[in-house]
């Protein structure tokens, strides 16, 4: 088994609440609109440094986003517990 998959055996599930998620939803899209919004902003700049240091702030922004969503996708939503034990 190579180690690509080996790491993906190993994948641990999250139980999350449905308002968890939505949280989540919200802030990765959030993320992404700022992100794109930021990218535009881009062309007014001049300084070299204000551009580069702008840049950044897009990666940082779409690698949060990136890992946010990769967390969604190892979660599952969490059972309501019931009111009665069994």
């Amino acid at each position: 088994m190579d180690k690509m998959n080996e790491q993906s055996d190993r994948l641990e599930i999250f139980e999350i609440s449905p308002r968890f998620r939505q949280s989540l939803e919200e802030r990765i899209a959030r993320l992404e609109r700022d992100a794109d919004h930021d990218e535009r902003m881009l062309a007014n700049l001049i300084s070299e440094d204000h551009m580069m240091r702008h840049r950044r702030l897009v990666t940082a922004q779409r690698t949060e986003a990136l890992r946010m969503r990769m967390f969604l996708d190892r979660a599952r939503p969490r059972l309501p517990q019931p009111l009665i034990a069994l």
